[in-house]
């Protein structure tokens, strides 16, 4: 779903970033630079501690870069959502009002807001959770309403930071099957930072690997897969051949 042809919706030029320590800086971030097209899923990769989240935070606002510029498409900022490794959802609100919190924030009528919400929860395969709490949902399933809270305000760019870091192997590899339907039907682009070769194969068009701190772009890779993907794709030497590509450059 890569569109090159078109202009990038996102653009960083030589991004650094030092947090003070004390003893002249951390720098976690060097001399980063990369675009993302609009509707592209692109995967980041990396060892621990070499900057992934920190980028993924800068992107969303969170944090300011020390150096360097962040251009997205039409010189506007983005409607962002931001999906983490936690659900983090309000544990005495239902599954559909969770959705609608941020469509209350942005005083939506709650009448649209419901809709809006029972859309997504369609979206997600959760018919009939709509007025269960956190606590009686699985880990996937509380997953999957970050992600439609998420989607809600119809966000530009959908930035998910390990969202299935604390799922177990079976859980999160189902996970890799409906995150890839959602975004395909939401047409959204995406930034995922993830730990997992195999996840990053499976979901992106492109994966970006770091170094160890701080973080230089080591490796850029296109991921030419055709979607939808299936599972059998994990078996067959291309997709054996690039996990090993991967492997070969996070070491």
């Amino acid at each position: 779903m890569v569109k090159t042809h078109t202009p990038p919706f996102l653009s960083i030029n030589d991004l650094d970033a030092t947090f003070p320590d004390g003893n002249g800086g951390l720098q976690v971030l060097k001399s980063i630079s990369f675009s993302v097209y609009p509707q592209e899923f692109v995967c980041v990769l990396g060892p621990s501690g070499s900057g992934k989240s920190t980028l993924l935070r800068i992107l969303a606002g969170l944090l300011p870069p020390t150096s360097g510029e962040i251009v997205f498409q039409n010189h506007k900022q983005p409607r962002i959502g931001f999906v983490f490794q936690q659900a983090n959802l309000m544990p005495w609100r239902t599954t559909l009002q969770n959705i609608t919190l941020p469509l209350e924030l942005e005083n939506i009528p709650a009448d649209v807001a419901r809709r809006k919400a029972q859309e997504l929860i369609d979206l997600i395969g959760l018919n009939g959770f709509e007025s269960s709490l956190p606590r009686d949902l699985s880990g996937g399933m509380a997953q999957r309403v970050a992600l439609a809270r998420a989607l809600a305000h119809d966000p530009d760019v959908l930035l998910l930071d390990e969202p299935f870091g604390m799922l177990d192997a079976l859980t999160r590899e189902r996970m890799w099957t409906e995150l890839s339907r959602i975004w395909q039907v939401s047409q959204k682009t995406v930034i995922m930072v993830t730990h997992s070769i195999s996840e990053s194969l499976f979901l992106a068009d492109r994966v970006l690997v770091l170094t160890a701190r701080p973080g230089r772009i080591k490796l850029d890779l296109p991921v030419n897969f055709p979607h939808p993907r299936l599972e059998e794709i994990r078996y067959t030497k291309h997709f054996g051949a690039l996990a090993r590509e991967l492997k070969d450059s996070i070491e």
